[in-house]
């Protein structure tokens, strides 16, 4: 760890000077308390570092959680090898059933409902019921088709994988979030930031760091909305599980496919927490809860290997670590640099769709995983360690 000021803390020995001075921004805020740690994966974000935790006394940014609320991760372990399921058959048409189980890329979803994501609606809805009469109200304006958006997994860094771990013990694991709703969700309530930010005339070093402050209704909303959008994501990512396992339960000729061990864990959300004595609203925007034992995941890049953690409860990091590799280049950037050619051969004994619209996912877009891991060694430990067997993305 590397001590950049009093309030701003660094794990990342790959940060670029426009991702340290975006940080050193944020943790200029009087709100921020004690410090902010950048995790080894920070890279340039909207308002807020990609890869940040934020800790604030009685206020929340709502850019400094993302747009994708509640993003995050899930795996499970299965208790076949990578021999028994090479023996079913090509991997081929695992993956074609995996891309016609859960609908890909942005703006697609399900055109109806299955028996599983009726259950988890109905959950969505009685939650919304907990947390005030409002929020679903407020759910189905910003996005009325929200219930068929449960299940479907986006476009970007969004994933799904059939994995193989260190003992050639098959994982499913994949990558998403609240969807639009959640998106819509975020950029109203930051929207709403703004709005009070102005007419306080509060003086901002960017205007995507706009705060709400802790006993105001405008708190109060945006807290049960982004509750709700943290456990839509959380569901969403259950769901596609299931479609995703029985396609491999297919594949292999059984009835379903048990489930040996299962983690699910968020990587863009907030919540209430204890540190140094002290109540505060934790945000971590790109990285993941790991305290002491507490399992996690951290994935690499499209063809780079990925990891199931436990946390060491590293104070300093306020119970954190990184959440992925963090980009090097920008999306456009990757597309101008790389050609179809390099992403071939990075791709090279891994089941997938073979496109250009993947090129600015190449792994070489990515920090190295192996430094971001090495550079995390006191945040978490590593448990298993995934390769790749099947890759499925959206457009």
């Amino acid at each position: 760890m590397e001590r950049l000021s009093d309030k701003l803390l660094n794990w990342a020995s790959i940060l670029d000077d426009e991702t340290r001075r975006q940080a050193e921004r944020t943790a200029s805020l009087d709100i921020v308390d004690p410090h902010v740690a950048l995790m080894p994966d920070a890279h340039l974000g909207k308002g807020a570092t990609v890869g940040s935790v934020l800790p604030t006394r009685r206020a929340i940014i709502p850019a400094a959680v993302g747009v994708d609320i509640g993003c995050g991760m899930i795996a499970v372990r299965t208790p076949w090898s990578v021999g028994e399921v090479r023996a079913r058959g090509p991997l081929a048409p695992l993956r074609g059933d995996i891309e016609r189980a859960v609908p890909l890329s942005a703006g697609r979803y399900n055109k109806k409902l299955t028996e599983t994501a009726r259950r988890r609606v109905a959950e969505l809805e009685a939650t919304a019921e907990e947390l005030g009469d409002r929020v679903l109200h407020s759910v189905t304006t910003t996005a009325p088709n929200w219930a068929l958006q449960l299940g479907s997994l986006g476009s970007g860094n969004h994933f799904v994988e059939v994995t193989a771990d260190e003992q050639d013990r098959v994982w499913l694991f994949l990558h998403s979030g609240s969807r639009g709703v959640g998106n819509k969700t975020a950029q109203r309530h930051i929207a709403v930031a703004q709005d009070r930010a102005r007419r306080d005339g509060l003086d901002l070093p960017d205007r995507d760091l706009a705060w709400l402050d802790e006993g105001t209704p405008e708190f109060d909303r945006y807290i049960a909305e982004l509750q709700w959008a943290q456990h839509f994501a959380l569901l969403n990512r259950e769901e596609m599980m299931d479609r995703v396992a029985d396609a491999l339960a297919r594949h292999m000729r059984a009835d379903a496919t048990p489930r040996l061990e299962q983690v699910n864990c968020h990587h863009n959300f907030t919540q209430l927490e204890r540190h140094f004595g002290e109540e505060l609203w934790v945000s971590r925007k790109g990285a993941i809860q790991a305290e002491k034992g507490q399992a996690g995941l951290i994935p690499g890049s499209m063809g780079t290997a990925s990891y199931v953690v436990a946390g060491l409860g590293n104070a300093e990091s306020l119970n954190s670590s990184p959440h992925g590799a963090g980009r090097v280049y920008s999306r456009s950037k990757a597309r101008k640099t790389f050609t179809r050619a390099q992403l071939e051969e990075s791709m090279r004994g891994i089941e997938w769709r073979h496109s250009d619209a993947f090129l600015d996912e190449i792994p070489a877009a990515y920090k190295d995983v192996d430094v971001v891991m090495a550079d995390a060694t006191d945040l978490v430990e590593v448990r298993h360690t995934l390769r790749q067997l099947v890759n499925v993305k959206g457009d």
